[in-house]
């Protein structure tokens, strides 16, 4: 049953991975969740006792699954509450409500081959990708980066996912054009992880001459602090302050405006909100050159003012 576009459902198991990383798995208050497609992420509300998180995660289940789902979670340190809350306080049992899953990172059917590009806890989405790559009799290769410390714990998330895959930490990795150099052509290229190691995958690969359609990237950064700023909202008249640890879309939603989201992270485009006047701070992977320099839309969701205020059409 979905209610007001969220599935209530239930914590029903947490298992600790690492000392910052956790699996934690959700049932369905009743029936079953919607089936997924690989690549799939869900957005989680959190209810805390003083304030609401509403985070995006991977699905690291395999898509056909539906009565569980299932996220890993690193606890961060400039984590801005959700991770915390999520490691610190959320027990089994707890109830949360789940987004319909969204896909913004599927499979390229027409690729010849794939090659996936992990970086730390980037890793998750390529956990729901390998059952269906390994089902469909695909080519494919998995590189994982990631520090030392960690090279066990992904190399037996990726064993248990069933995908064969080149473990590569601190000490001894493959350089990324290395590993696209020698694709045959029609090769798709999949990365998630770190801006820094989505940027290197993306400027390797078109230096080395892939076409653009051939790179897909899956970005959950989250929006960043920066200094507090005030929107006015054109239609309403009303005014919203929003302060250094908060989004302009977390600001929106306290207020109690029904506010248009799907990533949280600046890659989807669907928090996408006019800005009448003001200067942007843009931060999304969605406008073009050409918008940021016009100035008229914003990414609610990771997006600040440069200005002290902006006002919006809303």
């Amino acid at each position: 049953m979905i209610l007001d576009g969220t599935i209530p459902a239930h914590v029903s198991d947490i298992e600790s991975l690492s000392p910052t990383l956790k699996r934690f798995r959700f049932e369905p208050e009743r029936g079953h969740f919607p089936t997924a497609a690989p690549g799939a992420h869900i957005l989680v509300t959190l209810r805390g006792p003083e304030r609401v998180w509403k985070n995006a995660y991977s699905l690291v289940t395999p898509p056909e699954q539906r009565d569980a789902y299932a996220i890993i979670v690193r606890r961060a340190e400039e984590s801005r509450g959700g991770s915390h809350f999520l490691h610190d306080h959320l027990r089994p049992g707890d109830r949360v409500e789940i987004g319909a899953p969204a896909s913004l990172f599927p499979i390229a059917n027409r690729a010849r081959r794939h090659v996936l590009i992990g970086g730390g806890i980037g890793i998750t989405p390529f956990l729901s990708f390998l059952p269906v790559l390994r089902a469909r009799g695909a080519a494919f290769e998995l590189h994982q980066y990631c520090t030392d410390a960690e090279t066990e714990i992904f190399g037996r998330l990726l064993t248990e996912a069933g995908g064969a895959a080149t473990i590569h930490g601190r000490t001894s990795r493959r350089a990324i054009a290395e590993i696209l150099a020698d694709q045959p052509l029609g090769t798709h290229v999949y990365t998630c992880g770190p801006e820094r190691l989505m940027a290197a995958v993306e400027a390797a690969a078109l230096d080395l001459g892939w076409p653009s359609h051939s790179i897909h990237q899956e970005s959950f950064g989250g929006a960043g602090g920066g200094a507090p700023f005030h929107v006015r909202l054109a239609r309403s008249g009303r005014s919203i302050a929003v302060s250094e640890t908060q989004s302009l879309l977390e600001a929106l939603e306290a207020a109690g405006i029904e506010a248009p989201c799907l990533c949280r992270g600046g890659a989807c485009g669907v928090c996408l909100t006019g800005v009448i006047d003001g200067e942007v701070e843009h931060r999304d992977h969605v406008l073009t050159e050409e918008e940021r320099a016009g100035g008229r839309l914003i990414a609610t969701c990771v997006s600040r003012a440069r200005s002290g205020a902006l006002v919006l059409d809303l």
